[in-house]
């Protein structure tokens, strides 16, 4: 497998300055990191609903079996 090294890391960051320049990174690193925050809220109100929907169905089985035993 390979793994990415200093310099292509260092490569990499000077192409985004070429491409993007320097006023603009700050702005990027932002928008960037607004991002990721808005995925990892969503992220989480989507393992919440997931959970909350999984309760629901296992008190739902749990109460069918307890009426077909019936």
């Amino acid at each position: 497998m390979m793994s990415i090294g200093f310099t292509e890391i260092l490569l990499i960051l000077v192409v985004i300055l070429l491409l993007f320049g320097a006023k603009r990174i700050p702005e990027l690193a932002k928008a960037l990191g607004r991002a990721s925050n808005e995925y990892k809220k969503a992220k989480e109100v989507f393992q919440k609903e997931s959970e909350d929907l999984m309760e629901t169905v296992e008190k739902r089985a749990e109460t069918e079996t307890k009426v077909n035993q019936e």
